[in-house]
Order: C-alpha cells, then structure tokens, then sequence
C-alpha cells in the first residue's frame, strides 16, 4: 500500500480494520522526510494488532506483519518474499516511491497481487497500479472524495485500471476478502 500527505492517519485506519490475524504480509510506502528519524512504525504499532517495523535488507516478509520502506530508501520484494532497499533514483521526486514497491509486487505475485493507494498528493503509484493490473493483480484505491489529499487516489483512478474505489473505511474487509479468496 501507498500514501502521502495525510497518510498515516489513513493507513492507521486501514491496518486497524485489517486485523491481527493478517495470513499475508503489508509492504508500505509512506512518503517521509529523509533528514529526520521517523517514529512512523511506532506510531502505526500503537494503532493495529499486527506486528509494525522498518523493513530490513534481505530480511524475509511474514504474514500479519506490516513493513514500512525506511526514509530515502525504495522498497522492493521478491517472488520467496525476501525484502530488499534501494537507494536507486527519486521516483516523482520521492524516495521510497510507490511505483517500484507496486512493479515489484506486480512480477513477483503477479494474479496474486493486491495493492492499495490511499491519501496523498502527486501522483506516485500511477505507474505501479498499471503494472499490478497488466499482471492480473487486483487494485484498490481510496476515493479521492473522501482522501485527505485526493492526487495520488486521483492520479491511480484515471489511469483505468483499478478495481475498486472505496472510501477508507471499507478498504479493510475487501481486502481480508481478497486475502481469503487469492489463498483459496
């Protein structure tokens, strides 16, 4: 999942209503200042009963268990799982960018992916949602009415290939559903 401005608010809610049994895990892109320690994932972990941390490099993501790319840092995945952090380019003018996070899941999930954009401004995870969707990976993204910030949700939305535009409180059970049916 993405967000920007407005985004930790958003994302509380979401990994609230996802609940601690999660069996998959939650790779996050959450736009942050580079120059200051971020206490984002202590804040999140107040807020959800899943387990909350910065990712790691190399380290294996597991379910019910939320990873939040580190300021300056894009987060990408592997097919196994396996974690890694680059340092590559700005995306958007941002690092970590949505769109690697979500190109990344698109190849190695493919038909298995499930990603969210939320609240924020620009348009990072435009590019990403198109791949997710060529792959035949699902889409959903918070409608831009009811976004804090509504470019991101916006930016997503007009590039046709979302699945669901949902207010933020709805997200979390269409999520669990699509969980529930993608392991079935």
């Amino acid at each position: 999942m993405a967000a920007s401005a407005g985004g930790v608010h958003g994302v509380a809610v979401l990994l609230d209503g996802l609940g601690p049994e999660l069996p998959v895990p939650v790779l996050l892109v959450q736009h942050l200042d580079p120059r200051h320690r971020t206490v984002i994932a202590e804040v999140l972990g107040r807020r959800t009963g899943l387990s909350v941390k910065l990712a790691e490099q190399n380290e294996r993501a597991l379910p019910g268990t939320v990873y939040i790319a580190p300021p300056d840092r894009h987060l990408l995945v592997d097919a196994d799982g396996v974690l890694t952090l680059s340092d590559s380019a700005l995306v958007h003018f941002v690092r970590p960018s949505a769109d690697p996070l979500f190109a990344s899941v698109a190849g190695a999930f493919g038909r298995g992916a499930i990603v969210c954009v939320l609240t924020g401004t620009g348009k990072d995870g435009a590019m990403g949602v198109a791949a997710v969707k060529a792959r035949g990976g699902t889409v959903i993204v918070q409608d831009p009415r009811t976004a804090e910030f509504s470019g991101m949700p916006e930016a997503a939305v007009g590039t046709g290939a979302v699945d669901f535009v949902l207010p933020l409180e709805e997200i979390a059970a269409v999520i669990r559903g699509l969980v529930e049916d993608k392991r079935q």
